[in-house]
Formats: C-alpha cells, structure tokens, sequence
C-alpha cells in the first residue's frame, strides 16, 4: 500500500530525473495524502509535470467520491478490474517522489516510517490516470498508484509497497497509448532491497494537516 509520500525534490533535478522540456513548478510536500493534487508525468505528455488528484475517477463513475478508495491499485490482474483496465492499457503515468511513509505494526501501535532510496534524491512510482467529466461538464483528471508484494527490505514493515520504476524503464511505462502488456508487467517486480533504506519518523504524520519537513527526520533514539 501506499498512502502518503514526499515530493521535496529541487526544480533542477525534476528537470534532470525526467527529462522535462521546462523547469517545473512543484512545491515541496511532506506529507501528501490522498484526494490531494500531486505531480505526475503522463503518457500523453512525457517531458512535462502536471497536477491531478490522487484517488482515480473512472470515466464511468456517478461522482468523484470512489475516488478516495482508489488511491492504490493492486498491479495482479489489471486487466481484469473494470476501474484499472482502459487506464492501464492506454493511459500510464510516473508519480514523482523522494520518499513515502508506510505503517508498521509495533507493541505500541503503529510506527510510521518513511522509506526512501539513498541514490536517488527523486524517483518515479508506477500510476495509472483517467479523465472524468462532472455534472457542470467540468473534467477531472486524477490518479492512482500501483503496488506489489513487497520485498526483503519491506516485508517487516508492511506485506505490500508501491510499484517503483526505474529510470531505465520509463519511456517504456510512457509509451503512448497501449504497449506489450508482458513488458508492461516485467516491471512490476519489487525493486531490489540493497536500493531502500528506511527509519521512524514522529507520528505527527497521520495527520494529513501536518505538512513540513520536520516530518521526515529520524526520530532520536
């Protein structure tokens, strides 16, 4: 699962990381949460960041309320769940972070923890996005992130995490319109554990308001 990440990377090296045709214009965020408008970088315009909602709204949908349950999306079987398979077919995205939090069960309850690959200052998540049209005609574009089993690394901390993709591999996951499905799901393998690193942050950020970078220093001790 993935609930909340980080996106604290400088313009130049967003510039850099993704090949962008322009500077972007992303504020930093330490603690972005679902229905929140967050960077991606899309299939149909690869060398550019925008901002969509994350939560994915299919185009078929009575309102943007599933949204909210569809923040994650599990990368077994997309093909065959009617909220994934168009967008997963044609319309792919990279999520931009520099690292993101995931849960773990303790004898003093859960523990945040913020995860995040020391090599790499940004990197991309796996997404999916579609289109929706509101009653006023207005046009929602939003996003959902994709996870898979988790590895080595991850396994103590939580049995799933999201589908990251390496810098390799992003023309493929952008590719327009629809591309070899096996490829597709060649990478969606969990990324090698020797690449992550993670610690204990404050428990300040189960709470969605809380947004600055305190929230991502170790907690001491």
């Amino acid at each position: 699962m993935c609930g909340r990440f980080v996106i604290a990377a400088d313009a130049q090296g967003l510039q850099r990381a993704f090949d962008l045709a322009t500077l972007p214009n992303v504020p930093h965020r330490y603690n972005l949460a679902p229905t929140q408008e967050a960077p991606v970088i899309t299939n149909e315009a690869p060398r550019e960041i925008q901002m969509f909602r994350w939560g994915l709204v299919p185009s078929w949908a009575k309102d943007i309320s599933i949204g909210a349950k569809l923040i994650n999306a599990r990368c077994e079987g997309l093909e065959d769940k009617p909220s994934f398979r168009a967008a997963f077919r044609r319309r792919r995205c990279l999520v931009p972070v520099s690292g993101f939090y995931e849960w773990q069960a303790q004898a003093g309850g859960k523990q945040p923890m913020y995860i995040f690959l020391p090599q790499q200052p940004v990197f991309a998540l796996a997404g999916l996005w579609e289109v929706w049209r509101g009653p006023d005609e207005r046009m929602l574009h939003s996003f959902t992130i994709l996870t898979t089993d988790a590895n080595a690394f991850m396994a103590p901390i939580h049995n799933r995490m999201p589908v990251i993709v390496q810098p390799e591999d992003y023309a493929l996951w952008l590719t327009p319109g629809e591309a070899p499905a096996g490829a597709l799901h060649a990478l969606f393998a969990p990324t090698d554990a020797p690449d992550m690193a993670a610690y204990p942050v404050s428990k300040r950020v189960n709470r969605p308001a809380e947004d600055d970078a305190s929230l991502i220093i170790p907690l001491a001790g």
